[in-house]
């Protein structure tokens, strides 16, 4: 293998692996494309905005009650519970895992 792919293939893993240290330990078994999906399914979006307006991103706010990763995903069992979404505990935490990445950025 050349040493530019060698490089390139480093730099990838290295890369990888500074997002998985920087996702508290909490979420460290969560399936990003499935909370994805499952914040797509289940209108989350569409909620936010009717309670808060705009664009709904206005709901997240990282200095507000929610101040660390335990209880972002508390709040998120709470949405799943209030809205009889029917998620698994492993499908709550791939949905706040979503959210902290994208939202709240607790390490």
């Amino acid at each position: 293998m050349k040493t530019r792919n060698k490089t390139a293939i480093f730099c990838i893993s290295f890369v990888c692996a500074s997002f998985a240290q920087a996702q508290p330990a909490i979420y460290k078994d969560a399936d990003y494309k499935l909370g994805e999906k499952l914040i797509a399914e289940s209108n989350c979006v569409a909620c936010h905005v009717s309670k808060v307006g705009g664009n709904g991103s206005a709901i997240y706010k990282p200095q507000g009650r929610i101040n660390n990763a335990s209880l972002l995903r508390g709040m998120v069992e709470q949405c799943n519970t209030q809205l009889n979404l029917g998620m698994f505990p492993e499908d709550v935490t791939s949905v706040a895992a979503v959210i902290n990445r994208d939202h709240y950025k607790f390490k």
